[in-house]
Protein backbone atom coordinates (compact mmCIF):
# COMPACT_ATOMS: atom_id res chain seq x y z
CA UNK A 1 0.00 0.00 0.00
CA UNK A 2 2.99 2.08 0.86
CA UNK A 3 4.55 1.83 -2.17
CA UNK A 4 0.88 2.46 -4.51
CA UNK A 5 0.37 5.45 -2.70
CA UNK A 6 4.36 6.49 -3.19
CA UNK A 7 3.77 6.03 -7.16
CA UNK A 8 0.95 8.11 -7.05
CA UNK A 9 2.62 11.02 -6.05
CA UNK A 10 5.00 10.72 -7.85
CA UNK A 11 2.29 10.42 -11.01
CA UNK A 12 1.28 13.47 -9.19
CA UNK A 13 4.16 15.39 -9.21
CA UNK A 14 5.01 14.52 -12.50
CA UNK A 15 1.61 15.57 -14.13
CA UNK A 16 2.21 19.03 -12.23
CA UNK A 17 5.45 19.45 -12.95
CA UNK A 18 4.96 18.77 -17.14
CA UNK A 19 2.11 21.35 -17.22
CA UNK A 20 4.08 23.74 -15.89
CA UNK A 21 6.56 23.23 -18.39
CA UNK A 22 7.65 25.90 -20.54
CA UNK A 23 7.84 25.67 -24.64
CA UNK A 24 11.77 25.60 -24.09
CA UNK A 25 11.93 22.47 -21.40
CA UNK A 26 9.88 20.90 -24.45
CA UNK A 27 12.43 21.48 -26.62
CA UNK A 28 14.64 19.55 -24.24
CA UNK A 29 12.28 16.88 -23.95
CA UNK A 30 11.65 16.59 -27.64
CA UNK A 31 15.62 15.78 -27.54
CA UNK A 32 15.48 13.87 -24.88
CA UNK A 33 18.46 11.21 -25.55
CA UNK A 34 16.14 8.41 -24.55
CA UNK A 35 13.36 9.21 -26.58
CA UNK A 36 12.14 6.87 -29.38
CA UNK A 37 13.85 7.37 -33.04
CA UNK A 38 12.59 6.70 -36.03
CA UNK A 39 14.04 2.86 -36.32
CA UNK A 40 12.18 2.63 -32.96
CA UNK A 41 8.44 3.38 -34.37
CA UNK A 42 9.30 1.55 -37.75
CA UNK A 43 10.05 -1.46 -35.78
CA UNK A 44 7.28 -1.32 -33.33
CA UNK A 45 4.44 -0.21 -35.61
CA UNK A 46 5.55 -1.92 -39.10
CA UNK A 47 6.69 -5.31 -40.42
CA UNK A 48 8.91 -6.76 -43.21
CA UNK A 49 10.05 -3.94 -43.53
CA UNK A 50 12.58 -3.42 -46.60
CA UNK A 51 14.87 -0.67 -46.62
CA UNK A 52 15.44 0.74 -50.05
CA UNK A 53 19.31 2.54 -50.20
CA UNK A 54 20.98 5.17 -52.40
CA UNK A 55 19.11 8.08 -54.57
CA UNK A 56 20.47 6.75 -58.35
CA UNK A 57 22.29 9.79 -58.58
CA UNK A 58 25.14 10.50 -55.77
CA UNK A 59 25.26 8.43 -53.16
CA UNK A 60 22.90 6.22 -50.23
CA UNK A 61 22.52 8.66 -46.84
CA UNK A 62 21.99 7.16 -43.70
CA UNK A 63 20.26 10.41 -41.88
CA UNK A 64 17.42 8.94 -43.76
CA UNK A 65 15.74 5.67 -44.22
CA UNK A 66 13.54 4.86 -46.56
CA UNK A 67 11.85 1.45 -47.81
CA UNK A 68 8.51 -0.56 -48.07
CA UNK A 69 6.43 -2.51 -45.27
CA UNK A 70 3.39 -3.54 -43.83
CA UNK A 71 1.10 -1.86 -41.39
CA UNK A 72 -1.39 -4.29 -40.08
CA UNK A 73 -0.81 -6.46 -43.38
CA UNK A 74 -1.35 -3.31 -45.53
CA UNK A 75 1.53 -2.41 -48.05
CA UNK A 76 2.75 0.74 -47.21
CA UNK A 77 5.50 2.97 -48.35
CA UNK A 78 7.62 4.59 -44.86
CA UNK A 79 10.06 7.48 -44.69
CA UNK A 80 12.01 8.91 -41.77
CA UNK A 81 14.72 10.83 -40.46
CA UNK A 82 17.16 8.95 -38.24
CA UNK A 83 19.84 10.52 -35.72
CA UNK A 84 21.12 7.41 -34.34
CA UNK A 85 22.89 6.76 -30.63
CA UNK A 86 25.72 6.54 -29.54
CA UNK A 87 28.90 8.42 -31.52
CA UNK A 88 29.66 6.15 -33.99
CA UNK A 89 26.06 5.86 -35.29
CA UNK A 90 25.67 9.38 -34.29
CA UNK A 91 28.14 10.69 -36.94
CA UNK A 92 27.32 7.84 -39.76
CA UNK A 93 23.63 8.98 -39.96
CA UNK A 94 25.20 12.91 -39.82
CA UNK A 95 23.05 13.28 -36.68
CA UNK A 96 19.94 13.40 -38.30
CA UNK A 97 20.66 16.16 -40.43
CA UNK A 98 19.89 14.92 -44.29
CA UNK A 99 21.89 16.01 -47.37
CA UNK A 100 20.85 15.90 -50.92
CA UNK A 101 21.01 12.75 -51.87
CA UNK A 102 18.61 11.97 -48.67
CA UNK A 103 15.97 13.83 -49.89
CA UNK A 104 15.98 12.45 -53.81
CA UNK A 105 16.19 9.00 -51.91
CA UNK A 106 12.72 9.94 -50.45
CA UNK A 107 11.05 11.31 -53.73
CA UNK A 108 12.27 8.08 -55.35
CA UNK A 109 10.84 5.69 -53.17
CA UNK A 110 7.47 8.26 -53.08
CA UNK A 111 7.02 8.42 -56.81
CA UNK A 112 7.43 4.08 -56.35
CA UNK A 113 4.85 4.51 -53.96
CA UNK A 114 2.10 6.51 -56.52
CA UNK A 115 2.90 3.98 -59.38
CA UNK A 116 2.00 1.05 -57.22
CA UNK A 117 -0.98 3.15 -54.93
CA UNK A 118 0.63 2.92 -51.34
CA UNK A 119 -0.05 5.07 -48.89
CA UNK A 120 2.99 6.79 -47.57
CA UNK A 121 3.96 7.61 -43.71
CA UNK A 122 6.82 9.97 -43.34
CA UNK A 123 8.69 10.60 -39.63
CA UNK A 124 10.36 13.48 -38.83
CA UNK A 125 13.42 13.89 -36.36
CA UNK A 126 15.68 16.52 -37.43
CA UNK A 127 17.84 19.50 -35.96
CA UNK A 128 17.52 20.35 -40.19
CA UNK A 129 18.99 19.59 -43.76
CA UNK A 130 22.78 19.47 -43.42
CA UNK A 131 23.93 22.82 -44.76
CA UNK A 132 27.50 22.26 -45.10
CA UNK A 133 29.45 22.97 -48.08
CA UNK A 134 29.40 19.83 -50.11
CA UNK A 135 25.33 19.96 -49.07
CA UNK A 136 25.11 23.19 -51.04
CA UNK A 137 27.23 21.47 -53.84
CA UNK A 138 24.69 19.16 -54.49
CA UNK A 139 21.78 21.46 -54.22
CA UNK A 140 20.03 21.04 -50.98
CA UNK A 141 17.60 23.41 -51.87
CA UNK A 142 16.67 22.09 -54.74
CA UNK A 143 16.40 18.63 -53.42
CA UNK A 144 14.00 20.14 -51.05
CA UNK A 145 11.85 22.00 -53.20
CA UNK A 146 11.39 19.32 -54.97
CA UNK A 147 10.34 17.42 -52.16
CA UNK A 148 7.62 19.76 -51.59
CA UNK A 149 6.51 20.23 -55.37
CA UNK A 150 5.99 16.32 -55.54
CA UNK A 151 4.57 15.74 -52.04
CA UNK A 152 1.13 18.62 -52.88
CA UNK A 153 0.11 16.25 -55.58
CA UNK A 154 1.53 13.04 -54.90
CA UNK A 155 -1.61 10.37 -56.06
CA UNK A 156 -1.53 8.69 -52.79
CA UNK A 157 -2.69 9.23 -49.20
CA UNK A 158 0.73 10.65 -47.06
CA UNK A 159 0.44 10.74 -43.81
CA UNK A 160 3.15 12.87 -41.51
CA UNK A 161 4.19 12.30 -37.77
CA UNK A 162 6.64 14.90 -36.01
CA UNK A 163 8.41 12.58 -33.12
CA UNK A 164 10.74 14.37 -31.92
CA UNK A 165 12.43 17.68 -33.37
CA UNK A 166 11.17 19.20 -36.50
CA UNK A 167 13.57 22.35 -37.50
CA UNK A 168 13.47 24.66 -40.65
CA UNK A 169 13.31 22.96 -44.82
CA UNK A 170 14.84 19.58 -43.66
CA UNK A 171 11.36 18.74 -41.44
CA UNK A 172 9.16 20.10 -44.69
CA UNK A 173 11.18 17.85 -46.90
CA UNK A 174 9.17 14.98 -46.05
CA UNK A 175 6.59 16.99 -43.86
CA UNK A 176 4.11 17.97 -47.01
CA UNK A 177 0.96 15.56 -46.93
CA UNK A 178 -2.98 15.14 -45.96
CA UNK A 179 -2.27 14.73 -42.60
CA UNK A 180 0.49 16.09 -40.09
CA UNK A 181 0.60 15.37 -36.49
CA UNK A 182 3.05 15.91 -33.91
CA UNK A 183 3.67 14.14 -30.38
CA UNK A 184 2.86 15.92 -27.79
CA UNK A 185 6.65 17.27 -26.88
CA UNK A 186 7.89 17.43 -29.95
CA UNK A 187 8.35 20.39 -31.74
CA UNK A 188 7.76 22.08 -34.97
CA UNK A 189 9.77 25.20 -36.43
CA UNK A 190 11.01 27.47 -39.29
CA UNK A 191 14.57 27.37 -36.87
CA UNK A 192 15.98 26.38 -33.77
CA UNK A 193 15.51 28.90 -30.87
CA UNK A 194 19.10 29.18 -30.40
CA UNK A 195 19.30 30.45 -34.13
CA UNK A 196 16.26 32.55 -33.98
CA UNK A 197 17.98 34.35 -30.70
CA UNK A 198 21.20 34.55 -32.19
CA UNK A 199 19.78 36.51 -34.93
CA UNK A 200 17.34 38.65 -33.02
CA UNK A 201 18.95 39.31 -29.98
CA UNK A 202 22.86 38.14 -31.44
CA UNK A 203 23.27 35.78 -28.22
CA UNK A 204 22.22 32.15 -28.02
CA UNK A 205 21.41 32.86 -24.20
CA UNK A 206 17.87 34.02 -25.11
CA UNK A 207 16.80 30.98 -26.28
CA UNK A 208 14.28 30.07 -23.99
CA UNK A 209 12.50 34.08 -24.68
CA UNK A 210 13.13 32.74 -28.44
CA UNK A 211 11.07 29.38 -28.17
CA UNK A 212 7.99 31.26 -26.01
CA UNK A 213 7.73 33.74 -28.88
CA UNK A 214 8.34 31.42 -31.63
CA UNK A 215 4.83 29.34 -30.93
CA UNK A 216 6.50 25.82 -31.89
CA UNK A 217 5.13 23.36 -29.48
CA UNK A 218 2.45 20.93 -30.57
CA UNK A 219 -0.52 22.72 -28.48
CA UNK A 220 0.47 26.07 -30.03
CA UNK A 221 0.62 24.48 -33.22
CA UNK A 222 -2.78 22.95 -33.30
CA UNK A 223 -4.96 25.52 -32.41
CA UNK A 224 -3.25 27.53 -35.27
CA UNK A 225 -4.71 24.88 -37.78
CA UNK A 226 -0.69 24.34 -38.77
CA UNK A 227 -0.71 20.51 -37.05
CA UNK A 228 -4.20 18.82 -37.70
CA UNK A 229 -3.87 16.35 -34.29
CA UNK A 230 -1.61 16.16 -31.10
CA UNK A 231 -0.96 12.60 -29.95
CA UNK A 232 -0.85 12.00 -26.28
CA UNK A 233 2.63 10.92 -24.63
CA UNK A 234 2.88 8.74 -21.76
CA UNK A 235 3.60 10.60 -18.38
CA UNK A 236 7.05 12.05 -18.80
CA UNK A 237 7.48 11.98 -22.14
CA UNK A 238 7.36 9.07 -24.64
CA UNK A 239 11.07 7.83 -23.59
CA UNK A 240 9.37 6.70 -20.44
CA UNK A 241 6.89 4.36 -22.13
CA UNK A 242 8.08 3.60 -25.32
CA UNK A 243 5.98 0.63 -26.01
CA UNK A 244 2.70 2.67 -25.01
CA UNK A 245 3.48 5.67 -27.33
CA UNK A 246 4.12 3.11 -29.94
CA UNK A 247 0.73 1.74 -29.45
CA UNK A 248 -0.81 5.68 -29.21
CA UNK A 249 1.17 6.43 -32.73
CA UNK A 250 0.12 3.27 -34.15
CA UNK A 251 -4.02 3.42 -32.97
CA UNK A 252 -3.79 7.16 -34.42
CA UNK A 253 -2.51 6.25 -38.29
CA UNK A 254 -4.39 3.47 -38.95
CA UNK A 255 -7.36 5.63 -38.44
CA UNK A 256 -6.21 8.47 -40.08
CA UNK A 257 -5.44 6.09 -43.22
CA UNK A 258 -8.91 4.52 -42.88
CA UNK A 259 -10.66 8.02 -42.94
CA UNK A 260 -7.87 9.06 -46.19
CA UNK A 261 -8.63 5.83 -48.03
CA UNK A 262 -12.28 6.26 -47.99
CA UNK A 263 -11.74 9.34 -50.51
CA UNK A 264 -11.05 9.29 -54.20
CA UNK A 265 -7.65 10.38 -55.85
CA UNK A 266 -9.04 13.59 -56.44
CA UNK A 267 -11.00 14.17 -53.57
CA UNK A 268 -8.00 13.64 -51.89
CA UNK A 269 -5.48 16.12 -53.45
CA UNK A 270 -8.51 18.91 -53.16
CA UNK A 271 -8.47 18.24 -49.19
CA UNK A 272 -4.82 18.02 -49.74
CA UNK A 273 -5.24 21.47 -51.60
CA UNK A 274 -7.58 23.00 -49.48
CA UNK A 275 -5.63 22.32 -45.89
CA UNK A 276 -1.68 23.64 -47.62
CA UNK A 277 -3.70 27.15 -48.68
CA UNK A 278 -5.82 27.20 -45.55
CA UNK A 279 -2.08 27.58 -43.61
CA UNK A 280 -1.73 31.14 -42.66
CA UNK A 281 -5.59 32.06 -42.78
Amino acid sequence: DEAVALDRKSNELLIELYAKLTPWHKTQVARHPDRPHFIDYRDSLFTDFVNLAGDRYFAEDFAIQAGFARLDGQPVAVIGQEKGRGVTEKVRRNFGMPKPEGYRKAKRLMELAERFSLPVFTFIDTPGAYPGIDSEERGISEAIARNLAIMSHLRTPIICTVIGEGSSGGALGIGVGDHLCMLQYSTYFVISPEGCANIIWKTSDKAPEAAEAMGLTSDVLTDLGIVDAMIEEPLGGAHRDPDLMAERVAAHLAQQLDELSLLDTDALLKRRYDRLMAIGN
